[in-house]
């Protein structure tokens, strides 16, 4: 088994066999890397080995099509392409709207907050919210 570190993501550690493609065990391990097409065509996953980049597979043609060279020999790659056989620490941007979009972190509800009233009887019946009907007009003046 090899250790992946998603660094982003809050330095999250996970195992995974040898040989496994680096966006799919983010995505089984909710990891964190973005995605869109998962097949090399967009661009959206990629991402930097910050640590074992030795423990990577060949690049790939499709990572030379948003790769430089210069991207390429500092570390950078496309995850669903690049499979791992050792263990790797990857990063990566995260897009300015997905950090945007991107709710805080509640904490969970209260005891209190999620407290059930005893004065209200348990029914199986779905409850059932009465129309909303517009107001009627004034009527006319005499």
């Amino acid at each position: 088994m090899i250790t992946i570190t998603f660094v982003t993501n809050g330095n999250k550690a996970v195992t995974a066999e040898e040989n496994s493609n680096l966006l799919r065990v983010s995505l089984r391990q909710q990891g964190g890397i973005p995605f869109k097409c998962g097949g090399g065509i967009c661009g959206t996953c990629r991402c930097h080995i910050d640590a074992g980049l030795e423990n990577t597979d060949k690049v790939k043609n499709k990572e030379r099509k948003h790769l430089t060279d210069a991207d390429i020999e500092a570390g950078y790659r496309m995850a669903c392409q690049t499979f791992v056989t050792g263990d790797v620490s990857v990063s990566w941007k995260v897009p300015e709207k997905a950090a945007a979009a991107r709710p805080a972190v509640q904490a969970p509800p209260s005891p209190a907050e999620t407290a059930v009233d005893p004065s209200v009887e348990p029914t199986d019946e779905p409850s059932v919210e009465p129309p909303q009907t517009a107001a009627a007009p004034p009527p006319p003046a005499p």
